[in-house]
């Protein structure tokens, strides 16, 4: 009992013991019977050790006023807790606080300062509550003036937030920024400030600008509320921007006037109006509204197969919904129109194109297994039609025995893009056998 690890931090808790730890003699007799706990009946002698006992066994064990010597009497409080619902032991008594020591004369100055401006800006939050804002203005501007710390003129840029003058706002929290750089202000007060800039750049439907800021916000200190206002503020960017790119009832009407002009033989007309049908495909692709766009570049082909803007963007929508075996056929499609009715201008353009398919068709592949490949052919219906072609298997046992021949049969841009798409998907091993 006497080894208990917490022996004298107990004692020292006990306002009835502590005293005893200041004697050495008594420590003497502790160390001995903590030694030699077998040896400690003469150690009892010293009536304090029964107090030492009480405390270790968890009892309140009274000592009389004139024990006889030798002999040790104790009374057991009869309400005495059991071991496993102690008596709450008195708090220890806590040393004095020391005086602070005297400020110096900068310090008092500086201090003084602090109080005086947080008065400025108790005032100037009572106004703000009572939506007094230029009242609130002034009282924050005072804070400021008085002593530099950010939190006045994040308050400050609050007042002028909820007054409706934004660009103030703005103007106000970038200070809070820029001064908070300086004098190395709390990471959490700098998000704070971003984020008013946010919410009032959203509120002049600046989108951009304020995502921009909730990203630095949320870059210094993370916040659900920032957040969620990012997340707010990126959906109505994207619906801003359907709006200013694609207008439906222009596009509409486009598409009447087309039909018009080509009812009418204008085909020229008709090609121009057409193409507003093209630019809002273009407009989906951006916004990645990809089946849409394909809507609008069906839509525009269908009126004029020549048109060679849609087969084009018809592509990139493919391409973007990762379909780049469509991609690559549409690309086919548009090599044929542009050689037939453009003189091969776009043929740059639309290689580029094809290319970026292939491409991600190789990558897509890149890292597979023999028996990986295997599996994935097999349920590729268009790669397996392609096989069991028999043209094609004609092609592919002839390039077994004369490779040459396969360079000639790659002139067929039928050929050759099946060719690309069996290479494409690892039927065929570039620098290897068929």
């Amino acid at each position: 009992m006497f080894k208990d690890p917490q022996l004298i931090q107990k004692l020292a808790s006990n306002p009835k013991t502590s005293s005893f730890l200041a004697d050495p003699a008594f420590m003497a007799k502790l160390q001995q019977i903590q030694q030699n706990p077998l040896n400690s009946q003469d150690l009892f002698s010293d009536p304090r050790m029964i107090q030492v006992l009480g405390v270790l066994m968890g009892v309140d064990m009274e000592m009389r006023d004139s024990p006889p010597e030798g002999a040790q009497t104790y009374n057991v409080s009869e309400d005495t807790p059991m071991p496993d619902a102690p008596k709450k032991q008195p708090e220890p008594k806590k040393e004095p606080t020391p005086e602070p020591e005297p400020l110096d004369e900068e310090a008092l100055e500086k201090k003084k300062k602090k109080e005086e401006a947080d008065k400025e800006k108790a005032l100037g939050t009572e106004n703000y509550k009572k939506r007094n804002f230029d009242a609130a203005i002034e009282h924050y501007s005072k804070a400021w003036e008085i002593y530099q710390d950010i939190t006045y003129l994040n308050n400050l840029g609050a007042a002028y937030f909820e007054k409706g003058d934004y660009d103030k706002c703005i103007e106000t929290c970038q200070k809070a920024i820029d001064e908070g750089r300086q004098i190395y202000a709390d990471f959490k007060l700098i998000a704070k400030s971003y984020a008013r800039i946010g919410t009032a750049y959203e509120k002049k439907g600046d989108l951009a600008l304020a995502v921009e800021n909730y990203n630095k916000s949320l870059t210094e200190h993370r916040t659900p509320e920032v957040l969620n206002k990012l997340r707010a503020a990126e959906r109505a960017k994207v619906e801003a921007a359907k709006k200013a790119y694609i207008d439906p009832v222009k596009a509409e009407e486009a598409r009447e006037e087309g039909n018009k002009k080509f009812k009418e033989m204008d085909f020229p007309g008709a090609v121009a109006a057409y193409t507003e049908m093209s630019n809002r495909a273009a407009a989906f692709v951006k916004l990645f509204e990809f089946p849409s766009a394909l809507d609008d570049c069906n839509m525009a082909i269908k009126k004029d197969p020549t048109f060679i803007r849609a087969y084009i963007r018809k592509a990139q929508a493919y391409f973007g919904m990762r379909k780049y075996s469509d991609c690559v056929d549409t690309c086919d499609e548009a090599m044929k129109v542009d050689a037939e009715h453009h003189k091969g201008a776009n043929a740059r353009e639309i290689e580029q194109q094809q290319q970026k398919a292939f491409a991600a068709m190789y990558s897509a592949r890149e890292n597979e297994t023999e028996e990986q490949t295997r599996q994935r052919l097999m349920q590729d219906p268009e790669i397996m039609g392609i096989m069991q072609d028999p043209v094609m298997q004609a092609i592919l046992q002839q390039a077994q025995s004369d490779p040459m021949a396969l360079q000639e049969h790659m002139k067929n841009p039928s050929v050759r893009s099946k060719i690309q798409k069996l290479i494409a998907a690892g039927v065929i091993r570039v620098g290897g056998r068929p």
